[in-house]
């Protein structure tokens, strides 16, 4: 089962990559524009509250053309497509369009020769298996964040983009907001002398899941949502009724997600390391609060440079909003829509006077495509994505054992482990939901 059973779908597969594709004389060939081989062809796996917003802005991008849609949830998935040929047909003569595909199953998107790249924006635990899957099938992919479930599958992510030279964009946003890249721009450049310290305010780690059993929702799969993850009853917590009424909640539950250390931590940890300079590296001691609660005062210490902590406040009373970095000579804090000095002009030092120039992103979005056409690696490219939520990982660690936890960011693996750490490198996986080979 290592490889999927890709016998189950064989056939089927077969017979998708010898038709036509659907895309001859759609759209703007068949009113004399660019051709269609100009567009980027887009396939979404997943299709809930993330997807439905970036599908949105890919069906605006006049280079891209979304041509496939997959979800376990039949609501969902016809609500995607439906927004796909409404959108399309508004740009033909006749004022129809017929041609997105539509499927339970990822395999059977992937298998489509006519998929240039992939949106994967599923619940954490199905983030892995589809993505190494899409690498192999030679589909460059954006994938949100945060970016997998465990240690050992982050390590395989950025083993099978390199294996087959594929563009990989991590779907950690705040990476392409000006805010956060000069407060890192500024940090680096040491305008606020040496750093001190780093702190982020995120929430906790996730909780295994004791939801009761409710009646199941109609036209949802709910083997194919859980995957790899036990088996359990349905919960509409997990996966809410309806089409968008809600974001689910299975982000709380540790089978799925690793709560809001990895929700939050995945964009502000993120921030953190980019300020570091440890987009290439991580800490190398995790060391969980003293008194052995769920709380603020997780400690990230790392082999050279400033410790990074989980926290509240930087200083007592003084509350963090987003990240904080303090300085021997002043202070920088970032956050979504907000950059703040101590001293107040720090943040208006000309462009000219700071030293390190990190990646400016045209948009998260408009980054990977551009990537994708010119084979360049993004600005959130896979191995940064995947360092940012190896510090989360390590971090529900240090909660969830109680113990301090030593990491080699260069090996990608525990120092000197107990047991109890080192079973948390990664996780059972249900029936065929195996790992794939690369």
């Amino acid at each position: 089962m290592a490889d999927m059973n890709r016998r189950g779908f064989a056939k089927t597969a077969a017979g998708l990559a010898a038709a036509p594709t659907i895309l001859t004389g759609a759209i703007r060939a068949q009113e004399g524009k660019e051709p269609q081989s100009a567009r980027l062809r887009l396939g979404f796996i997943g299709t809930g509250k993330m997807n439905s917003s970036h599908l949105g802005h890919f069906l605006g991008q006049p280079d891209c053309q979304v041509v496939a849609v997959c979800d376990v949830d039949t609501k969902r998935r016809e609500d995607a497509k439906g927004r796909v040929e409404k959108k399309y047909a508004e740009e033909t003569k006749s004022g129809t369009y017929k041609g997105c595909g539509a499927y339970v199953d990822f395999r059977e998107l992937l298998a489509r020769k006519d998929v240039d790249a992939v949106v994967i924006a599923t619940p954490d635990h199905w983030h892995t298996i589809p993505a190494i899957e899409a690498l192999k099938a030679g589909k460059d992919v954006y994938c949100e964040k945060p970016l997998t479930l465990t240690l050992k599958e982050a390590k395989l992510l950025i083993d099978a983009t390199r294996k087959y030279d594929r563009v990989f964009q991590v779907g950690s946003q705040q990476r392409s907001g000006s805010e956060f890249r000069v407060a890192c721009e500024l940090v680096r450049s040491g305008k606020i002398g040496k750093l001190k310290a780093v702190y982020a305010n995120i929430g906790g780690p996730s909780v295994p899941c004791d939801l009761p059993e409710e009646p199941m929702e109609p036209g949802l799969d709910w083997d194919r949502w859980l995957g790899p993850a036990p088996v359990r009853p349905y919960n509409s917590v997990l996966a809410p009724r309806g089409v968008h009424n809600h974001f689910p909640n299975w982000r709380l539950y540790r089978e799925y997600s690793g709560g809001m250390m990895t929700d939050w931590g995945a964009h502000h940890f993120d921030i953190a390391q980019w300020g570091l300079g440890m987009d290439m590296s991580g800490p190398v001691e995790i060391i969980p609060p003293a008194d052995g609660s769920k709380g603020a005062g997780l400690k990230f210490v790392y082999a050279s440079g400033a410790p990074l902590y989980r926290a509240e406040e930087y200083e007592p009373g003084k509350k963090v909003n987003g990240v904080a970095f303090i300085g021997e000579k002043g202070k920088i804090f970032v956050n979504r829509g907000f950059l703040k000095s101590e001293p107040d002009d720090l943040i208006k030092t000309p462009e000219s006077e700071v030293s390190v120039k990190l990646y400016k992103s045209p948009g998260h979005q408009r980054d990977w495509l551009n990537c994708i056409k010119s084979r360049q690696k993004p600005i959130c490219d896979v191995e940064i994505g995947a360092r940012s939520v190896a510090v989360c990982h390590l971090g529900n660690i240090a909660y969830w054992t109680g113990e301090t936890v030593r990491w080699n960011p260069q090996t990608w693996s525990f120092v000197d482990p107990s047991p109890a750490v080192a079973k948390w490198y990664d996780r059972e996986r249900r029936g065929e939901w195996q790992l794939p080979q690369i």
